[in-house]
């Protein structure tokens, strides 16, 4: 590996194609003879996923550089020329990163030289947006350029199709076999930015698309009267992490009536260091949203919110008498379901056959709630492109079905079906509201939650979420997965496993009933238990970042509610601690 990383980097070195200034910097790396440095730069080619492609950003084969950047583009025109040759129309998004917006105008430009017509937003913006806009215009594809909630080491490429969703088979294959396939640079097509939005073969999005994307929003709205004559009453204080949800989330708050909505001023502007955050920008980590939080507590503010970089997650953490209580994401979710259906049945607006979409590794508390109204959960493999797949399945076969909401555990929720992607700018205003009708009935939503639990069962979930780096990190979660799949009769904790579900191989074994059958999904390296008790462990390495996930989810139905959250935490303690001794052990 270290001889072909060393040639390629040679080959790239010496390429006019590349600019100067970037083959200088090639030829120090060289000079250097850094082993390591190499390798990892250009001793693979960058991956281009099911859903595009995220790395540290650098000069190299295996880095986010404008060069990659130009390639993705160009696989994905060719795949949606071959299949849309009518519609050529594509849009683009970015966020704060580094070089984000560099990275869109070459995306751009790629489009435009392949004969699209190309509309960008003319500033940051969330990804949901992006998602709005291609269904608006009637773009065939798009593409946004964020690393979501990585490190600031990182970019990266998000692509989309036609339907405003993230590319699904079979056209996410056919861009990862056309990303494969361009061998030379040279033969990737491009034109000057520039020129292009001088001759209009470019233009800006601007405010109009902005502005019917709330509008929307506020139409969804069950309570917006309530909101334009009380929202004074509630107290919000939001952080972007220095991202793209500065404008929309403030602005949509405002629409709504919620001028009592303060931003953490440190972290207003768009910084791609993220310098005032501890920790990566992801609202699922407490420490990110460490000064929203010191502020919410300060000012007495009843609510704090926190998105990631590209505005498509959202964290809650709820003041509960002076003291910070973080939501996790299928609290929040269950908190918008319940809400959602309850109002809609009471104000005669609830259609028949409702349809939740949701993750295999996100809380079957859903199911519970659903179908309480009459409605219907389906599972997915974990990713809102299998979910908004799943939705134009639906659709495009006349389905009796009528979709309410969507969401994966991971603080994703797409409550309305006009984005097909995770969307922190509509849960924050659907969040504002239901915070708001639960204080107008003097609850907080702590309160409102045990109200839930104490009408439909308690359920808990718990994430180890263990990070292995580079080429060896690789290999350790490859060894994880082997392990856990070969050893799959084996007690998990105290537990027998009943059920054992390969998502890989599509297969389900039930140990009881000692018989198998097909899972009808499309295959994906994760693995479910069930155990006799009922609770489900799951275990997925993570499709953006080099991490495994281990998810717990377990229920309790005897007891006190107070006894029910003491049982069902000695049962993920138990399920956790056997985790740990296992991974000490390969």
């Amino acid at each position: 590996m270290k001889d072909n990383a060393l040639n390629t980097a040679k080959k790239w070195a010496k390429n006019t194609y590349f600019d100067q200034e970037d083959r200088d910097l090639i030829e120090q790396m060289i000079q250097q003879k850094n082993e390591e440095v190499l390798i990892e730069s250009f001793g693979s080619n960058l991956e281009f996923g099911t859903g595009g492609m995220r790395s540290i950003l650098g000069l190299g084969t295996n880095r986010i550089n404008k060069y990659n950047i130009r390639k993705a583009t160009q696989a994905l025109a060719l795949t949606a020329l071959k299949h849309n040759p009518n519609q050529k129309v594509a849009a683009i998004s970015y966020d704060c990163r580094n070089k984000s917006f560099e990275f869109a105008k070459e995306a751009a430009s790629v489009f435009a030289a392949n004969g699209f017509k190309v509309y960008i937003y003319d500033e940051l913006t969330p990804t949901p947006m992006l998602s709005y806009a291609i269904r608006e215009l009637g773009a065939s594809t798009g593409a946004m350029i964020t690393a979501s909630h990585n490190p600031k080491e990182y970019n990266g490429y998000k692509a989309y199709w036609n339907d405003g969703a993230q590319l699904t088979p079979p056209y996410d294959n056919e861009v990862i076999k056309n990303f494969n396939h361009i061998q030379e640079f040279e033969s990737i097509k491009t034109i000057n930015f520039n020129s292009a939005l001088e001759k209009g073969q470019i233009s800006w999005i601007g405010k109009e698309i902005k502005d019917k994307f709330y509008n929307q929003i506020l139409e969804k709205s069950l309570n917006l009267d309530m909101c334009k004559e009380h929202a004074h009453k509630l107290k919000v204080v939001y952080t972007s992490l220095h991202g793209t949800g500065l404008h929309a989330c403030v602005d949509i708050s405002k629409k709504m009536g919620f001028k009592n909505f303060e931003t953490v001023k440190e972290q207003e502007n768009f910084d791609s260091s993220f310098s005032t955050i501890e920790s990566t920008p992801n609202p699922e980590d407490p420490i990110a949203l460490k000064q929203a939080v010191k502020q919410m507590l300060d000012n007495n503010a009843d609510i704090a919110y926190g998105t990631d970089p590209d505005c498509d997650r959202l964290g809650v953490v709820i003041n509960n008498n002076s003291k910070a209580h973080f939501l996790n994401g299928n609290q929040i979710a269950i908190l918008m379901i319940e809400y959602l259906f309850s109002q809609s049945k009471e104000k005669g607006v609830l259609p028949l056959n409702p349809l939740v979409l949701k993750s295999i590794v996100t809380s079957n508390l859903q199911k519970v709630i659903v179908e309480s109204f009459g409605g219907t959960v389906v599972d997915t493999l974990t990713g809102f492109k299998w979910m908004s797949q799943k939705l134009k399945n639906f659709e495009d076969t006349n389905s009796d079905y009528n979709f309410m909401y969507a969401s994966e555990e991971s603080f994703g929720y797409m409550p309305y079906h006009f984005v097909r992607d995770k969307d922190a700018v509509a849960s924050i205003a659907l969040m504002n509201e239901l915070c708001l009708f639960y204080k107008l009935k003097n609850k907080n939503l702590i309160e409102a939650l045990d109200d839930i639990y104490e009408k439909y069962g308690f359920a808990k979930e718990s994430l180890i979420a263990n990070t292995y780096t580079g080429l060896s990190g690789k290999e350790k979660i490859n060894n994880i997965m082997e392990y856990f799949r070969s050893n799959s009769q084996n007690m998990i904790g105290t537990q027998k496993v009943i059920r054992f579900r390969d998502f890989k191989s599509l297969i389900e074994y039930d140990f009881l009933e000692k018989t198998e059958k097909k899972i009808d999904m499309v295959s994906s390296n994760v693995l479910g238990f069930t155990l006799e008790s009922g609770d489900v462990l799951f275990l997925r390495p993570s499709g953006t970042e080099p991490k495994i996930k281990f998810y717990t989810l377990v229920s309790c139905k005897e007891g006190s509610l107070t006894q029910k959250k003491e049982l069902a935490q000695q049962k993920i303690d138990t399920i956790e601690t056997f985790i740990h001794k296992i991974i000490k052990d390969l």
